[in-house]
């Protein structure tokens, strides 16, 4: 299924453009994009929420038929990024790194934010080596939760094929399971660390948005097609530009922000996603390499066994920095 984004037109755009912070003048002068429609995925993951939050800004950039896909399922963007059907998103790095491993055609753009995920445990756990022999939640193997949850054991001496009891579950059965015992830990993602905390919910193991190393990384980084990156330069750049300049207003305007979220129901609670915006350090983008994101994911999901390739195969195949450069200089404030 496909949703189309109507938005406003004319003069009313360019009061759109100046309420977000673009500079229409810069846009102006630059060639416009070689294609005018852009396709997204739509999926609920508020961590993601810029791609979402851009619709306007996208138009603004010259895009006039935004279209965003969404199928049911798990992981069915990934495919849809690979094969075409989507142009453009923002993506967790690792899933994105696994498709590059197994040649798909997909580059990583630049970063957006660090610390999507959280690891909840119970009493008998309170640090990830207690994980050894324990049950942990996820929704489904070879997702982002598990392939989170991988990673981390695996940096501390666990076996995540023998040594973790992996309950398949979706993501409100086991908040319900740890609630009552029958877990040790899940992988929470948002907003459901938030729902988890405030409803006292075990606690927190791993906070990969403060602790390290996690923190010091891109996790959710912008992702194309390749072949639309490479006959569309300046669509992708001009798409890149308004998906950061979304992140920008989850940074400074979370409140808006989760309302746009919770209004195109990516998220049904506004408390819970206001927190988790607020949460989430949006307005780091400019200051972290994406290189050492791709290099530091890539030693880790090679350190699990996910991944064949090395950190250097997988940055000359699948990265592409040229507009994250150039937007990281033009977008200083």
């Amino acid at each position: 299924m496909i949703y189309r984004r109507a938005f406003l037109s004319g003069a009313a755009s360019v009061g759109t453009a100046a309420f977000f912070g673009l500079r229409a003048d810069r846009a102006a002068a630059e060639a416009p994009p070689e294609t005018t429609r852009i396709r997204l995925g739509r999926y609920s993951a508020v961590c993601t929420g810029p791609q979402f939050i851009a619709g306007q800004l996208l138009r603004a950039e010259g895009f006039t038929d935004t279209q965003y896909l969404t199928r049911s399922g798990i992981g069915w963007s990934q495919q849809a990024l690979a094969n075409g059907e989507i142009d453009i998103g923002v993506n967790y790095a690792t899933n994105v790194i696994r498709q590059i491993d197994a040649g798909d055609s997909v580059v990583l753009l630049g970063g957006v934010h660090v610390g999507c995920y959280e690891l909840f445990g119970s009493q008998n756990v309170h640090a990830v080596r207690d994980l050894r022999g324990r049950k942990v939640g996820i929704p489904e193997l070879g997702n982002s939760h598990h392939i989170f949850a991988s990673m981390m054991v695996s940096h501390v001496g666990i076996d995540p094929r023998k040594d973790i009891e992996w309950v398949i579950q979706p993501a409100a059965e086991s908040k319900k399971l740890l609630a009552a015992g029958k877990i040790d830990a899940l992988m929470a993602f948002p907003p459901d660390p938030q729902e988890l905390r405030a409803q006292k919910i075990g606690h927190v193991v791993v906070a990969s948005a403060i602790d390290r190393p996690w923190s010091q990384y891109f996790c959710c980084m912008v992702a194309a097609n390749a072949h639309f990156v490479r006959k569309y330069p300046m669509a992708t750049k001009r798409a890149v530009r308004a998906i950061l300049k979304a992140a920008n207003l989850c940074a400074t305007e979370p409140e808006r922000a989760a309302r746009m979220l919770v209004d195109q129901d990516i998220s049904k609670s506004y408390e819970y996603t206001l927190q988790a915006l607020k949460d989430l350090p949006y307005n780091r983008w400019r200051e972290l390499d994406p290189t050492d994101a791709v290099r530091f994911w890539s030693l880790r999901l090679y350190e699990a066994g996910l991944i064949k390739s090395g950190p250097n195969k997988i940055l000359a195949q699948g990265a592409d920095w040229r507009f994250f450069n150039e937007l990281k200089k033009e977008l200083k404030g």
